[in-house]
């Protein structure tokens, strides 16, 4: 796994991004989120990239079961993609995405956002591992670490 947090999950979400930004031109802006999320299904399917729909999280307190976390999408096993129709991503979303990165335990997502006919979309890192160890740590050695990036240029 890269050592650079920026680096993680990197090629898989630029990958993804390109999908998103192929569904939008291709069906328009502000339509349902459902229809945006079953329309990259079908584009990640035919690009023969993985993906699971729906998938389910165990919500825990104190070690027992408190009910399931349901995920959008999952793809390549390591993205979480999170979708919306709304005027700008805000601080609400973001840390829906990062809940359910710390409780599915994955290290990336990305928030798509098909409101306007350019996609908004952000990247999301939440690791415990500092961006340069190549040694395993302890857990409480370690601080948790987030970081975001929206780039623009694809």
């Amino acid at each position: 796994m890269p050592q650079d947090n920026k680096q993680l999950c990197k090629d898989e979400v630029y990958s993804i991004v390109g999908c998103a930004i192929d569904v939008l031109n291709s069906v328009g802006a502000g339509l349902p989120e459902a229809a945006y999320e079953n329309a990259l299904a079908i584009e990640l399917k035919e690009r023969g990239i993985p993906f699971e729909q729906n998938k389910d999280f165990e919500l825990k307190y104190k070690e027992q079961l408190i009910g399931q976390l349901e995920t959008k999408l999952v793809v390549f096993d390591q993205v979480i993609v999170d979708f919306r129709v709304e005027d700008r991503i805000n601080h609400h979303d973001r840390n829906q995405l990062i809940n359910q990165l710390k409780i599915s335990e994955l290290e990336v997502g990305i928030i798509l956002n098909f409101k306007r006919p350019k996609l908004e979309w952000e990247r999301f890192v939440f690791t415990r591992r500092p961006p340069d160890s190549e040694n395993e740590e302890s857990e409480e050695e370690l601080n948790e670490i987030y970081d975001v990036e929206n780039d623009d240029s694809i």
